[in-house]
């Protein structure tokens, strides 16, 4: 029964990935069909076949909606105990042919989802969401930073993205005040005759005009990241933004932004003149913020705020709050040396890591990660929250997580704790946090140490990735770099072992041998290998974890949800290399 069971996930999983390739690979044919992100629940409804009979009413009924000329459309259906809730919104330039192609794009690409009781596609004519809730209808700042940068760029790339930015500057302000919810505009650049910009901004009709504008907002921002490239596209459960140099709109869709414009200048005036009815009260707090800040100092508690906002605090002040670093405050050993907990005056917890002195890249080190960290923020990464400088005493200040690192649940004194539902959150999260890294920060960062114990677990057993003293920035319009070897032996991918070859699969390689980890409750151990050898890492057949449930430790839960989270995490793989 179990290998019956067996070659049922191993063809799920094959099925999965070839689809996947044939969405990532393929070109499309029209504008209808250029797809910028789908995504698929991980979990079924309880009965497939009346979830899938009421997905099909549900989408036909959308359809019905969109001939009939609407650009908007939702629909719900519930029978025998299954409720299938589904939502469509077509860009206002779009006809009706057009919109109901874009929905016909997204229909046949959700097929991917098979049983899945949610998915989503967003398209450059439509977004198409469906699930067995009506969650659907309020959410719109979830899927952050789903955007699709177009290749060339402009020629003249300061111009350009200057023009740009205003420009989506003005969509985002005008597009919510509009009933609904859309403005289309077009502007060409300073001095010039052939470049010409064309942008829209959309909001659902679902959500409120406060939500839509915080959802272009928190957009528009994302598609300065595409800049210089001269086209750009956006997307979010609740709202849509693109500019291209290319006409995708007619000219008599544009909106007279003009007048919009006036009124939240009027608006802004009138509260400036508040403002300035106030600046007594407003000098007055600010002189007694700067005794008290002259105090503060006095007493050593902390400096001035120096790096990205970060607050460099005293020597004194972190020995005071470490108990002099004391044995009962140890927590453990870090890339770079030992951390601390540390209490605060206000209570707060905090982790302080103080590096090693005579380490040779110490110093270096120190400066890297104030650097990075102090630069990125993520649910999936420690957070910094300070630092000190003093002499030869260099520390951080960190996140203090409660419950330690990955690796005393896999194999430490916590060992078989961790149920199955909770290691496919922290293989999900931590590949989250990679993605980060790699993919959505502005420039791409390896960290080069992936491994169980730079993985710590919050109250939540929420995971965030850790020790960024060896992390490297890399080159976007390169590939791979070539650099010295530092890293975990074990850990390494053997290109970058061997020869010093660097890419963000470094840490890919890295992050499957943590994936192993966490499935079978095993530590990856060294073996010594030549330049021609490629003997896994590993000290047992990696092979053997898909062959036996024996592979596994004793935690509680059934057999059956082992084969569920095998599925599960082998979408959390597909977050980290296709999104």
């Amino acid at each position: 029964m179990e290998n019956r069971w067996l070659v049922s996930l191993l063809v799920v999983v094959m099925v999965v990935i070839t689809m996947a390739e044939q969405v990532m690979t393929s070109q499309p044919t029209d504008r209808s069909s250029t797809l910028i992100v789908y995504f698929c629940s991980v979990y079924t409804g309880r009965s497939p076949k009346y979830f899938l009979s009421n997905l099909n009413t549900t989408l036909s009924s959308l359809r019905k909606q969109l001939t009939n000329g609407s650009r908007y459309a939702t629909a719900r259906t519930l029978l025998n105990g299954e409720s299938v809730w589904g939502l469509v919104s077509c860009r206002a330039y779009t006809n009706t042919a057009d919109c109901v192609a874009c929905f016909n794009y997204a229909v046949d690409q959700l097929k991917v989802c098979a049983l899945g009781n949610g998915g989503g596609a967003f398209y450059s004519d439509c977004d198409l969401r469906y699930e067995n809730g009506n969650s659907l209808y309020t959410e719109a700042n979830y899927r952050a930073r789903v955007k699709l940068c177009g290749n060339p760029s402009s020629p003249q790339p300061i111009k350009f993205s200057k023009a740009v930015e205003r420009l989506l500057s003005d969509l985002q302000i005008v597009a919510p005040r509009t009933r609904t919810f859309y403005a289309a505009s077009v502007r060409k650049l300073v001095a010039s005759d052939d470049e010409t910009v064309y942008a829209i901004a959309q909001c659902n009709l679902n959500i409120s005009r406060n939500v839509c504008s915080q959802c272009l907002k928190f957009r528009s921002r994302s598609l300065y990241d595409c800049l210089p490239a001269t086209s750009g596209r956006v997307a979010d459960n609740g709202c849509f933004m693109r500019y291209d140099t290319t006409p995708f709109f007619g000219q008599n869709q544009t909106t007279d932004i003009t007048s919009l414009l006036r009124d939240e200048y009027s608006r802004k005036m009138r509260y400036i003149i508040m403002v300035a009815g106030g600046g007594v009260s407003f000098l007055f707090l600010a002189l007694a913020f700067f005794v008290w800040h002259r105090r503060w100092n006095k007493r050593g508690r902390r400096q001035q705020v120096s790096v990205n906002g970060i607050v460099s605090y005293s020597y004194k002040h972190l020995q005071l709050a470490t108990n002099n670093f004391s044995v009962e405050n140890f927590i453990g050993k870090g890339g770079f040396g030992e951390v601390f907990k540390a209490i605060f005056g206000d209570k707060k917890v905090v982790a302080v890591k103080r590096l090693k002195v005579g380490y040779a890249r110490g110093k270096a080190g120190f400066e890297n990660e104030i650097l990075l960290v102090s630069r990125i923020h993520h649910r999936n990464l420690l957070g910094l929250l300070g630092w000190c400088s003093e002499g030869s005493n260099l520390l951080l200040v960190l996140e203090y997580m409660s419950n330690g690192s990955l690796d005393r649940f896999l194999w430490g004194e916590k060992s078989g704790t961790l149920n199955w539902r909770r290691r496919y959150d922290i293989i999900l999260g931590t590949s989250k946090g990679l993605a980060h890294l790699h993919k959505e920060f502005h420039v791409r960062i390896v960290h080069r140490d992936i491994k169980s114990s730079n993985i710590l677990l919050d109250d939540d057993f929420q995971p965030k990735i850790a020790d960024f003293g060896l992390a490297r920035f890399h080159p976007e319009d390169q590939s791979h770099v070539t650099t010295n070897f530092a890293g975990t032996l074990g850990y390494t991918a053997p290109e970058y072992l061997l020869y010093g070859t660097l890419s963000d699969k470094v840490d890919t390689f890295s992050f499957g041998i943590v994936i192993l980890e966490v499935i079978s409750g095993r530590k990856c151990s060294y073996r010594n290998f030549d330049e021609t050898s490629t003997d896994c890492l590993l000290e047992y057949d990696i092979h053997r974890i898909f062959k036996a449930f024996k592979c596994f430790p004793k935690v509680k839960g059934n057999r059956v949800d082992v084969l569920c989270m095998l599925i599960k995490i082998s979408d959390a793989l597909f977050v980290l290399l296709f999104n």
